[in-house]
């Protein structure tokens, strides 16, 4: 089997790309898309927090309400610091009086 077929034998024509090694056929790796990672998780975390800001009684259940707990300190790390620790303090308070409710 030479160069110029493919992995069954076939010829091998120029419209085939070459996955190993250099040169202007190469497969290319596809672009990945940008994301704006700090937006979406203030999006979500100001969603959560006014959740909780508008409940009388915790809003999720238990298990939810715990997964939420450590999950929102998690998220607040795309922020800037200041960011983050403000929105860390006011989920928290929250959740401390949604406790007491």
């Amino acid at each position: 089997m030479s160069d110029a077929s493919d992995l069954f034998g076939r010829p091998a024509g120029p419209d085939q790309f070459n996955l190993f090694g250099d040169g202007s056929d190469r497969l290319q790796a596809p672009a990945r898309p940008v994301v704006d990672h700090p937006a979406r998780a203030r999006a979500k975390l100001t969603a959560l927090l006014e959740t909780a800001r508008a409940a009388r009684s915790m809003p999720w259940p238990e298990r939810d309400a715990r997964m939420w707990q450590t999950v929102f300190p998690q998220m607040t790390n795309w922020l800037p610091d200041e960011e983050a620790e403000q929105l860390r303090f006011e989920f928290q308070r929250e959740i401390e009086r949604l406790k007491a409710a």
